[in-house]
């Protein structure tokens, strides 16, 4: 995975690794993989939605946080 990937393609990557992850004759070591792949792009998709949210927050009006 590159070093600098987008939320975009992280997600559209994951959609991909769950699809494959649906194919009952996959072998166990692609599955393995595959699962180890789509954590590593499930937590980075979370970051980069935690990024954007304090983002948001920071220039979010202190008067409508709440």
């Amino acid at each position: 995975m590159a070093a600098e990937v987008s939320y975009e393609q992280a997600k559209s990557r994951l959609d991909e690794v769950v699809a494959a992850l649906e194919d009952k004759n996959l072998p166990l070591d692609d599955m393995v993989a595959l699962w180890e792949e789509g954590e590593k792009l499930a937590a980075l998709c979370e970051s980069k939605l935690a990024a954007a949210r304090a983002k948001l927050e920071a220039v979010r009006p202190s008067n409508e946080r709440g």
